[in-house]
């Protein structure tokens, strides 16, 4: 599987003048952004949720608090994979 996997990024590396690289990057750059993204929106519900059961009179606060984090951590991962498509597609 790994062996398949670095022959199709060998061939992307070697297809034009460095254009390969770059959308190979991009594409790697959109990857890690969703990853990040993810564990970042899972943390943030994991501690809310340690939050709230920790302190019950506390759970709308604690709620407000984690839907804007979360909006704010998937704003900047969209930002991140506008980037990537825009360098992907401008080559």
């Amino acid at each position: 599987m790994l062996a398949m996997l670095l022959s199709i990024l060998l061939q992307a590396a070697e297809s034009g003048n460095g254009v390969g690289l770059a959308v190979m990057g991009a594409g790697i750059g959109a990857g890690l952004a969703a990853i990040g993204a993810g564990m970042g929106i899972g943390r943030i519900g994991g501690s809310a949720m340690e939050g709230i059961a920790r302190q019950p009179e506390a759970a709308g606060r604690i709620q407000t608090a984690m839907l804007i984090i979360a909006a704010l951590i998937e704003a900047v991962a969209l930002f991140a994979a506008v980037i990537c498509l825009l360098i992907s597609f401008n080559l």
